[in-house]
């Protein structure tokens, strides 16, 4: 072959060579540069990434560190000189070293490890117990809580897991890159992203662990609180039907307490007792089914009875004086009472006694008249008076009658027997009704009552008082209204006297005698002065 046409061929063998060579390389910049975009994608998704962000605050923590020792290494060299750059830079050492030392003061947390408050496992606060009805509102909260924070963790988890699978998918293309072009470049990037890789693998164990074991606690708590809860759930019924049981028989017997006690005060009295006893075994029922240790109880009462008994003593007393009230049968609701206070006169009729107090209706009154000069109001009297005060009853029992009396005065001179006939016979005459019914009132208490005088006709009487011959009329009035038949006696009195020319009705007068040996000067006081009140 001549020269000419080896060369030639060599050459075209050349060209064709090199262009292949040409071609390839483009074809793996192409590759390179596909990956590389991917990895530029693959960090944009995990920069948000808590787990990277974590990451990278242990790494500057670490690079703080590091530079820190440095400036400090540096900042001794300059430390001893005494020229003036030699000071200059030492203090600018100084100045940036406290800046360090406050960038690593706050990435403290970071010193050991960057997933130190990530991997830990949850603990699970101390679950309430569930020993009544309204614990299992708390229980209910407790459980709705325990399980968001299980949730919460799960997302960390699951976090950690798109971090780690992230991070294999940038191994993996940093290892196409690699082995398309081997450079120590490519390979530092490798060695760096092996380095992440092994850190979150090994949190994820750590976490993944550390998650199964706080699972198992979730489930545990749960599992006892609802066990706790259906327990709690099957006893409050169980109380309920109890409690039910109890509501219908205290119906039942204010049915039949309505239907058979005709007297409404009775039934007013028997009515308060079955609503007494009815709340009071209901709450005996819930202490007993909710009070674990009931001698504790009892304990604990028996310390704080001394204390309690003294700072409550009156509300004490007023409930002892209510137990009187209501057993002992001295007051009813209807009775017409009188309460002395401070001086003050109360009466009234009684409208309702609760386990502290009576209530009053304050009506008109003699009292009123003489007194108070008001009437109307609701008083409210402890019923610890029982015991302190004296309490009169104008109704008990059966009595619906009241001795009432009224004074009147007649002159020396005046005819006092006529006058005390004519009082009789007005008296009789007016209070006739009220006697006889006073008459049957006493009779029907001689079975719970010693009585030795029943006498209820009225009663006249006259005595010699200073200022004129007084006529006191007694009789029997009903006790709600005494002021009524005392004003019609009082009327028909009057009338009656003075049509009798003998009689003289004596009021307050006055008598001035004048010395008659000397008629004192116009200037003059009187000499003697005799005042003589009559009435």
């Amino acid at each position: 072959m001549p020269k000419k046409i080896f060369w030639l061929i060599l050459f075209t063998c050349n060209v064709l060579f090199a262009d292949t060579n040409s071609s390839i390389k483009l074809e793996e910049g192409i590759k390179i540069d596909s990956f590389r975009q991917k990895i530029l994608s693959i960090e944009e998704s995990i920069k948000d990434n808590i787990w990277f962000k974590r990451y990278g605050n242990y790494l500057n923590y670490q690079k703080l560190l590091e530079e820190l020792s440095t400036v400090e290494n540096e900042s001794k060299k300059f430390k001893s000189g005494k020229d003036k750059a030699s000071l200059e830079r030492y203090e600018k050492l100084l100045s940036k070293q406290e800046s360090l030392r406050q960038q690593v003061e706050l990435l403290q947390e970071y010193k050991n490890s960057p997933f130190s408050t990530l991997v830990e496992p949850l603990e699970l606060e101390s679950y309430p117990k569930v020993t009544n009805p309204f614990a299992i509102i708390s229980a209910l909260s407790y459980i709705k809580k325990i399980k968001q924070d299980s949730a919460e963790y799960k997302t960390r988890i699951d976090n950690l897991s798109f971090l780690v699978n992230k991070l294999k998918e940038k191994m993996s293309l940093l290892e196409e890159i690699y082995r398309i072009e081997t450079s120590v470049i490519n390979e530092d990037l490798i060695y760096e992203a092996q380095k992440e890789l092994n850190a979150f693998t090994t949190a994820q164990e750590i976490a993944n662990t550390s998650y199964s074991l706080h699972v198992k606690k979730v489930e545990e708590a749960s599992g006892r609180i609802t066990q706790d809860i259906t327990v709690q759930m099957k006893r409050a019924f169980n109380i309920g039907i109890f409690i039910i049981v109890v509501v219908v028989i205290s119906l039942l017997l204010k049915f039949a307490a309505k239907r058979y006690i005709t007297d409404n005060d009775r039934f007013y009295t028997v009515n308060k007792i079955i609503n007494f006893a009815n709340v009071t075994l209901i709450i005996l029922i819930l202490l007993f089914s909710y009070i674990e240790n009931v001698s504790y109880l009892v304990t604990v009462l028996g310390f704080a009875s001394a204390g309690i008994a003294i700072a409550m003593k009156d509300w004490f007393m007023s409930i002892l004086g209510w137990m009187v009230i209501i057993f002992g049968g001295s007051f009813h609701v209807g009775d017409r009472i009188k309460v002395q206070k401070d001086g003050l006169i109360y009466v009234g009729d009684i409208i309702d006694i609760s386990l502290l107090r009576m209530t009053l209706l304050e009506d008109v009154t003699i009292s009123s008249y003489r007194d108070n000069r008001r009437a109307g109001r609701v008083i409210f009297v402890p019923n610890n008076y029982v015991f302190t005060s004296l309490i009169s009853n104008y109704t008990h029992g059966t009595i619906r009658t009241v001795w009432d009396g009224i004074d009147i005065f007649i002159t020396f001179d005046s005819n006092h027997k006529k006058a005390v006939h004519l009082a009789r016979e007005i008296t009789k005459k007016y209070a006739k009704g009220y006697t006889d019914i006073a008459r049957k009132q006493l009779n029907l208490l001689r079975s719970q009552y010693s009585l030795k005088n029943t006498n209820v006709e009225p009663r006249i009487f006259s005595f010699i008082e200073p200022q004129g011959f007084c006529i006191s009329c007694w009789y029997m009035t009903n006790s709600y209204a005494t002021l009524t038949l005392r004003s019609t006696i009082s009327a028909e009195l009057v009338d009656a006297f003075k049509q009798e020319p003998d009689i003289t009705i004596a009021y307050h007068t006055t008598n001035i005698n004048l010395a008659r040996q000397e008629k004192p000067q116009m200037s003059e006081a009187p000499k003697s002065l005799d005042e003589k009140s009559l009435f």
